[in-house]
């Protein structure tokens, strides 16, 4: 396969990816910028905060329903000093970054398969739609009684959160690459892999990310179930022990936690995106 053909394709795929009327060259708008995006991202915590301190400070809410900003950050503290703060946010981090990377390989994979045959379609598509139906909690007391209750069968759970994003979104889009695109690739003796990576994989790439997001927020929700169900560390145990201890300081601390987390590893993969999509398109 000459590199002549390969950079052809590759030339004429990235075009396709262009939006209409897009301009490398101009400028970006008042509210693409980067110190406008953060000020307006940061306004509407900023105003919950003022009316969640206003609310309690003026006996609006009680405190025992809904400890003041103060107390939640000193319970924060204190679980900082006694080292369990860090090792509750390192376990849960460690299982998020564990379960999202199997689920989204494999969700790579059988979306590849599904996506760009037709008999792979015709075999996987109607089982993977029924078990994408259940319950994330349905499958905690099987993976407990294949797995016990160790690393295993959370890191797994949270894999099978972040499956189906992946597999779903990317599958989709392979089905709906541009066929005039695969035949200009084709036209140039690309086949299989080389179709792949030079035409497919390029149309493909901002669904990929998309899906990918939609995984690691999925795999979020996954940790806390298997944490509220069988742990003794993590954000997922901190908010049933917290519960169980009457702890409302506690219960808030980890939500406030799990937000920021969930931003920040988000922040992370959008980052990566705009990178891929600036190489790509």
């Amino acid at each position: 396969m000459s590199q002549t053909a390969e950079g052809a394709a590759l030339e004429g795929s990235r075009r396709a990816l262009e939006l209409p009327g897009a301009s490398r060259a101009g400028g970006r708008g008042l509210w693409d910028r980067s110190g406008v995006r953060l000020i307006g991202g940061l306004l509407l915590p900023v105003v919950i905060l003022v009316v969640w301190q206003i609310a309690t400070t003026t006996g609006l809410v009680p405190t025992y329903r809904l400890p003041t900003p103060a107390s939640v950050f000193t319970a924060g503290v204190e679980l900082a000093e006694r080292g369990q703060l860090w090792t509750h946010i390192a376990i849960s981090v460690q299982r998020v970054l564990l379960g999202f990377a199997i689920g989204s390989l494999i969700g790579l994979a059988v979306a590849a398969i599904v996506g760009l045959s037709k008999l792979g379609d015709l075999l996987l598509s109607p089982t993977l739609a029924a078990l994408r139906a259940v319950p994330s909690l349905a499958w905690v007391p099987l993976l407990i009684l294949w797995m016990q209750i160790g690393e295993e069968s959370k890191v797994t759970l949270i894999a099978i959160g972040a499956f189906f994003p992946v597999y779903t979104t990317v599958a989709d889009a392979l089905r709906h690459v541009d066929p005039h695109l695969v035949e200009a690739g084709r036209s140039f003796s690309l086949r299989g892999w080389s179709l792949f990576r030079t035409v497919q994989l390029p149309a493909v790439i901002p669904s990929v990310m998309s899906g990918l997001r939609l995984a690691l927020a999925q795999s979020w929700l996954f940790l806390v179930a298997a944490e509220l169900i069988a742990s003794s560390m993590g954000l997922g145990f901190l908010l049933d022990d917290s519960q169980n201890n009457g702890r409302v300081d506690r219960i808030l601390l980890a939500i406030v936690l799990l937000a920021v987390l969930g931003t920040i590893t988000n922040a992370i993969l959008g980052f990566i995106e705009r990178r891929l999509l600036k190489r790509w398109t």
